[in-house]
């Protein structure tokens, strides 16, 4: 299917159960030159933020609200795609988030692969499976001693991160391909009765709603902030023993509130559980089925806490022999045939990528959507909600929304970029930071709260 950035709006109000008649108005403004690519990133970017400001305006305009006329700048919601490359800290760059040996390797046939190891864990293991130095010159020499495939299934079966680079048509052919073909872009289902909860008058759209937030990296942080952006109440949630990329923190970390429980300690589930209690929408980013070992499943959840809303994000979807495979947007991009399609397409020459991490903005941005759809949907109707996107589907939507014979586009201009910055401070020192894309005079997304180090908040609402 080839779709403008108004039809993909169109689309997904409706997958999320709108009549197409109550959408309210908006339009896009500037150039709608994209960055460069194959693949219709500046549609998907557009659409994606405003799609959710919409959902957010339905919700203001039900809450007393003024109607209003949404308006995306079509460049500016490049540049938030990948927000986390205009931070500044202090005026200098933040501490980088990759890792030196992150990235693409070819191996003894020829054919190319791709470590993930920003986390040290991640790092660690894929060190003593090889059994060399941290250096990327002794990793590339030890992995020109194995197949591409053997050793990314290898790594991938001791929990770490590492992708064989796919040609669309390998993809195609793959089990987990078949698994989320069959699948929506996102699911938005009713899992429980519970009465309504009418919306009240507030000044801004999520005033009151109280949101956790169990995730790291970008994806789901950003639909976190997103909703912090409209105002909501978000706390998130880590532990000590899980490793944060302090850059994203910062980025992504705004409008938050952060602290740590540990949930493997009795005493600190307990305070989550509490936590539960009181909030309206639960958006977590582990693996399918994780959270049931702490006893939080989604059936758990959903029967212990009438009117929660659950965002689970993963990789590779909920079915399907991948559903558990741990992965990031720019292994997605090496599994399904994106980051060869933005190469050459010979799956024996370099790869490329796409030129932001398109996958995980626009899933943020449509589990932002989904919430907010979700939440106006409890007013209406009553119940819990679960919602579950992934990385793979959104993926998978990108490309049907058509691929290009020649790569195409521009890049921004720092010119272009200087008008959406602006500077905040912070925990960790002043930020330079992108401002939202979207216009909404009357209740413009912003943030209330500096983003802080993990840890820095009690583990309780406000």
């Amino acid at each position: 299917m080839t779709l403008t950035a108004y039809q993909i709006v169109q689309d997904w109000w409706q997958l999320s159960g709108a009549e197409a008649a109550s959408l309210p108005a908006f339009h896009l403004t500037g150039d709608a030159e994209q960055l460069p690519s194959r693949y219709q990133v500046g549609a998907l970017a557009s659409a994606s933020i405003a799609a959710q400001a919409l959902a957010a305006q339905q919700i203001f305009a039900a809450r007393g609200g003024a109607q209003q006329t949404v308006s995306v700048n079509q460049r500016h919601a490049l540049a938030v795609f990948r927000s986390e490359r205009y931070l500044r800290l202090n005026g200098g760059m933040p501490p980088e988030p990759w890792s030196p040996v992150s990235g693409y390797y070819q191996a003894a046939d020829q054919r190319w692969l791709q470590l993930h190891t920003n986390f040290p864990h991640h790092l660690k293991g894929v060190l003593q499976y090889l059994g060399c130095a941290d250096s990327r010159d002794a990793v590339a020499a030890a992995i020109r001693e194995h197949t591409a495939s053997d050793l990314t299934e290898a790594l991938s079966e001791r929990g770490l991160c590492a992708s064989l680079i796919r040609t669309p048509a390998e993809w195609q052919s793959h089990p987990q391909a078949a698994a989320i073909a069959a699948q929506p872009l996102f699911h938005m289902q009713r899992s429980g009765d519970a009465p309504p909860r009418p919306w009240t008058a507030a000044a801004r759209p999520l005033q009151g709603v109280r949101v956790l937030d169990l995730s790291r990296v970008i994806a789901a942080p950003v639909a976190a902030r997103t909703l912090a952006q409209h105002g909501a109440d978000v706390l998130a949630v880590g532990a000590a023993h899980l490793p944060n990329i302090p850059a994203l923190v910062m980025d992504t970390g705004r409008g938050k509130r952060n602290t740590q429980l540990d949930l493997r300690d009795a005493a600190q589930l307990a305070q989550f559980h509490h936590l539960l209690s009181q909030a309206d929408v639960l958006i977590q980013a582990y693996r399918p089925g994780a959270l049931a070992a702490f006893g939080l499943s989604e059936q758990v959840l959903a029967e212990r806490y009438p009117g929660l809303i659950q965002l689970s994000l993963s990789a590779y979807g909920q079915q399907g022999p991948w559903a558990t495979r741990r992965g990031y947007d720019s292994l997605v991009q090496s599994a399904t045939g994106i980051a060869c399609t933005e190469g050459s397409g010979d799956p024996l020459q370099m790869p490329g990528k796409l030129p932001c991490q398109a996958l995980d903005h626009a899933t943020g941005y449509l589990a932002a959507f989904a919430v907010m759809r979700a939440l106006q949907r409890r007013a209406e109707e009553g119940g819990n909600w679960q919602i579950q996107v992934s990385l793979a589907q959104t993926g998978a939507y990108l490309t049907r929304l058509g691929v290009s014979a020649h790569i195409t586009g521009h890049e921004l201009s720092e010119a272009e970029s200087a008008g959406w910055l602006q500077q905040e401070d912070s925990g960790f020192g002043q930020l330079t930071t992108l401002r939202p894309a979207e216009s909404m005079p009357a209740c413009p997304p912003h943030t209330d709260l500096p983003a802080m180090p993990a840890g820095s908040h009690p583990p309780v609402w406000w």
